[in-house]
C-alpha cells in the first residue's frame, strides 16, 4: 500500500518524503481546503522536483467551487503545468473536464469531500475518469470490501490518521455562521473544538452552567482524533490501496513523526524486520493529539461520542538539525527556544530517539550562547552523531493538556 502523507508547505514536504512517505498530497494558493496551510507558489517549482525525485505528488484542488472560482482557476491553469504533479484531487464535478483537458496525462482522484460511501457511487465516479476514489470518512471497512469488489480497477484511498470532523465529511456551516469562515472554501474556524458554556437560565441572564472535565471546559462538538496504527492488515485485506495521514496545517514535527510510525508499520506488514517496531509506534502519543479513536471502521459507537479531552502534547518541538559545516558544528531551524540547560532529544527517519549529549550553542558571530531563539541563526556542536533532518525536542517541563 502507498504511504500518502501531508505537507502544507515545502519544508513538511521534504520531511514527509524524508521521513517514510510514498507520496505527499499539497495544495496551491487559492484552490486548496486547508486555505491557512502556507501552500505553494510557482517560485517554489524547481526545488519541489528536486526534493520530490522518483515519489507521487498530489495537488489538492478540493475547495467548493463558485463562479468567481471557476474564472480564476480558468485564467490560472497554466501554472499548473510548472508543477510535477501525478494527479488532482478534487471534489467539485465542474472542474472536472476542465482538468482533464488541459491535463491528459494526469490521474484525477476524488476527494473525500465528495462523499463516496457506495459502490453505485463509485461506479458512476469511474465511468466520470477518476482512477482512485478517496472515500467519505464515514466509509466501514465492511462496505470498502464492497466498493472494491465492485470496481477492483479503482484505486481506493483512505484516512488513517488525524483529526476528524464533527460534519459529514467535512460539510459544515458552523464556522460560516460563526465566523464568516468557510470550511468548504478552506477557511474553517474548527468552531466545533472551541470551549463552550450552555444553559442559561431565563431568571438568571449572563450565568451559564459550565461543562467541566477537571479544571478544563469540555470541546462539547468536537470529534476524537483517527488513529488506525494497528489495523494496517485489515485496511489492506479489505482493498485500500492508498493510506492517508490529515495534517497539512500541522507542524514538520508532526509530519515526521506520524508519517514514520506508518512506514514502519507497513515495512513489517510486508515482511520487513523492523527494529523498535513497538517504540515507533509509541511515538505517536508523544505528538500533540486529542483523543484516538477509529472512527467509522468498525462501528460508530466510539466516534459519536465526542472528545472530554483537551489536545495532549508529551513532548515540545524545537527545531531541526540542517547542514554539517567545515568547523564540525551543524546548522539549526529553531522552532522555539532551545536552552543548554534542557534535556534534548534527536530523532530521524530510522532513529527512534537519542539523548544529546555535551550541547553548546553558537551564535552566527561563532560566540558560545546559553540558547537559540526562533528567527535567529544558530549552530550546535554535540558529541552525539547527526544527520541532515534530524528533529530537535525536548520532553515537557509537564504533560500539557490544552485547548484547540
Amino acid at each position: 500500500m502507498e504511504l500518502l502523507a501531508p505537507a502544507g508547505n515545502i519544508e513538511k514536504l521534504k520531511y514527509a518524503y524524508q521521513y517514510g512517505a510514498d507520496a505527499a498530497y499539497i495544495g496551491i494558493k487559492n484552490f486548496s481546503l486547508r486555505a491557512k496551510a502556507d501552500n505553494f507558489g510557482r517560485d517554489e517549482v524547481e526545488y519541489i522536483r528536486e526534493i520530490k525525485g522518483d515519489k507521487k505528488l498530489y495537488c489538492a484542488l478540493n475547495i467548493f467551487f463558485h463562479n468567481e472560482d471557476i474564472k480564476k482557476l480558468e485564467m490560472q491553469i497554466d501554472q499548473f503545468a510548472d508543477y510535477p504533479f501525478d494527479a488532482f484531487i478534487i471534489s467539485d464535478l465542474g472542474i472536472l473536464n476542465l482538468l482533464k483537458k488541459r491535463f491528459p496525462d494526469r490521474e484525477m482522484h476524488l476527494s473525500t469531500q465528495a462523499n463516496c460511501i457506495n459502490p453505485e457511487a463509485a461506479k458512476i465516479y469511474r465511468d466520470l475518469g477518476f482512477s482512485r476514489l478517496i472515500l467519505g470518512r464515514e466509509t466501514s471497512l465492511e462496505d470498502i470490501k464492497e466498493i472494491k469488489a465492485a470496481v477492483p480497477e479503482v484505486e481506493l484511498e483512505t484516512f488513517v490518521h488525524g483529526a476528524m470532523c464533527m460534519a459529514y465529511s467535512g460539510r459544515c456551516f458552523l464556522s460560516k455562521s460563526m465566523t464568516d469562515r468557510s470550511a468548504n472554501q478552506g477557511s474553517c474556524a474548527h468552531s466545533c473544538r472551541w470551549s463552550y458554556k450552555v444553559l442559561e437560565e431565563k431568571e438568571r441572564p449572563g450565568e451559564y452552567y459550565p461543562i467541566e472535565e477537571g479544571e478544563n471546559y469540555t470541546t462539547i462538538m468536537s470529534s476524537k482524533d483517527l488513529c488506525m496504527i494497528d489495523y494496517i492488515q485489515e485496511l489492506k485485506d479489505a482493498g485500500i490501496d492508498s493510506l492517508k495521514i490529515e495534517g497539512r496545517m500541522k507542524s514538520i514535527y508532526y509530519a515526521a513523526v506520524i508519517t514514520r510510525a506508518y512506514r514502519k508499520m507497513i515495512d513489517s506488514k510486508n515482511g520487513i524486520v523492523v527494529p523498535d517496531l513497538e517504540g515507533f509506534k509509541e511515538e505517536i502519543y508523544k505528538v500533540s493529539h486529542r483523543e484516538f479513536s477509529t472512527g467509522f471502521y468498525f462501528d460508530k459507537s466510539d466516534i459519536e461520542e465526542s472528545t472530554t479531552k483537551m489536545y495532549e502534547r508529551e513532548y515540545a518541538f524545537l527545531g531541526s538539525i540542517g547542514n554539517e559545516q567545515e568547523d564540525g558544528t551543524w546548522t539549526i531551524d529553531v522552532k522555539n527556544q532551545i536552552r543548554l540547560t534542557d534535556e534534548i532529544e534527536f530523532i530521524g527517519p530510522d532513529l527512534l530517539y537519542v539523548k544529546c549529549e555535551n550541547l553548546k550553542l553558537y551564535d552566527v558571530n561563532g560566540e558560545e550562547v546559553i540558547k537559540a531563539d526562533h528567527g535567529k541563526e544558530y549552530t550546535i556542536s554535540t558529541t552525539t552523531p547527526l544527520e541532515e533532518g534530524f528533529i530537535i525536542r525536548k520532553k515537557a517541563d509537564k504533560p500539557v493538556a490544552y485547548a484547540p
